[in-house]
């Protein structure tokens, strides 16, 4: 496989499974049974307790689906657990019959759902065909990997190219349902993916980079406007496609984890139970920083000036640090959490935290620059 580089700029770019797209009002009720992969397909519908009880939208599904419905699993918690996991696979494999699995809501019931077809594939040999409805601004639904907490409180999980969905339904109508601190806290995400896609290292230049700049001026714009205008369905519309356009084009070539904020957010989130859009309000802004003293990430961050209405001064590591500002000015726009102060973690914990965002060390000087990002995240 060909490794993506910057000079020379060249790379290979390997397109994901993905087969259909559909965005705008009423997507799910005009292209749902459509995009089921046969006419005698039977779906099983993964989701959370809050989208189950607490709006129409699984039961609207599960109506449309009527008698290709072949059951739902609606207890899927934040950071996917385990034991949930495990339940909702044991149903699952009861019924030879179900070839789909259609993921209702966000990153946490997508990568259940994944998990699910990688467990059914490990027995079977066949993958589930994954039709996602995607509820937040997260874009698990673009990723060939299935995160999920073990026991013991640490996210974990698998990856393989055939775990990304087939088909990815974007509605604003059922956007309409989702919190609007969630909503916003995942456009953070989103950013956090295409601003760490921006400046990975084997990421291709084309389409990858190309839409993370897109996406990350699109979500600088656009999310303020969420924020006066919440029912909005045109901008709520403009926020997902500029999710999927965070991660959706990142390929199979890529190699290693998306980047610093990535890691610090898996070892702030399910740990102490902070979801991971707030995880990234939390720590991009500071990585960015932070990146802006590597001249390799600092020369991809700068790219974003001019769709971000900046200028560049010709001072590449100042003008990095300014887009690491703007970001945690936004964050502070949207009226997000910025520290730790309303979550339950101790300064003792700073070790730990540093440990694993940084791959288990202990000493050095990425730990030290780490755990000084870290210590900042105490009010």
């Amino acid at each position: 496989m060909t490794d993506a580089t910057n000079y020379p700029l060249s790379g290979l770019w390997q397109p994901t499974q993905l087969q259909r797209l559909h965005y705008g009002p009423d997507s799910v009720k005009q292209h749902l049974l459509s995009c089921l992969p046969k006419e005698s397909s039977k779906a099983f519908i993964i989701t959370g307790n809050s989208l189950a009880n607490k709006t129409p939208l699984v039961k609207q599904v599960e109506e449309l689906l009527g008698s290709r419905h072949a059951g739902t699993f609606s207890k899927i918690g934040e950071h996917a657990p385990v034991a949930q996991l495990d339940e909702a696979t044991k149903l699952v494999k009861k019924d030879d019959s179900i070839d789909t699995v259609i993921s209702v809501g966000g990153g946490s019931p997508i990568d259940s759902a994944k998990a699910i077809s990688y467990r059914l594939h490990e027995k079977t040999g066949n993958y589930l065909y994954h039709i996602s409805i995607p509820t937040t601004l997260s874009a698990s639904e673009c990723t060939f990997m299935a995160g999920y907490t073990q026991s013991d409180g640490v996210k974990t999980g698998v990856r393989g190219k055939e775990l990304v969905p087939s088909v990815v339904i974007y509605d604003s109508k059922f956007a309409l349902h989702t919190p609007e601190r969630l909503w916003m806290s995942t456009g953070m995400r989103a950013m956090d993916h295409a601003i760490e896609l921006l400046y990975h290292p084997t990421a291709t230049e084309m389409p990858a980079r190309w839409l993370t700049l897109q996406s990350a001026a699109t979500l600088f714009e656009i999310l303020p406007l969420y924020k006066k205008d919440p029912k909005n369905e045109n901008i709520i519309t403009k926020l997902q496609l500029a999710a999927f356009a965070s991660l959706g084009f990142m390929g199979y070539n890529m190699k290693g984890g998306l980047g610093l904020s990535h890691a610090l957010g898996y070892a702030l989130g399910s740990p102490y139970s902070i979801p991971h859009g707030i995880t990234s309000c939390l720590t991009l802004g500071h990585v960015v920083k932070l990146k802006a003293q590597d001249p390799a990430a600092a020369e991809q961050i700068v790219r974003l000036l001019p769709f971000i209405g900046e200028s560049a001064s010709g001072d590449v590591k100042k003008d990095a640090d300014r887009v690491g500002e703007r970001v945690l000015q936004l964050v502070k726009d949207l009226e997000l959490d910025s520290d730790l102060s309303k979550y339950k973690v101790g300064k003792d914990q700073i070790p730990i935290i540093t440990e694993r965002a940084t791959g288990g060390q202990k000493e050095g000087q990425v730990y030290e620059a780490v755990e000084g990002l870290v210590k900042g995240l105490f009010a």
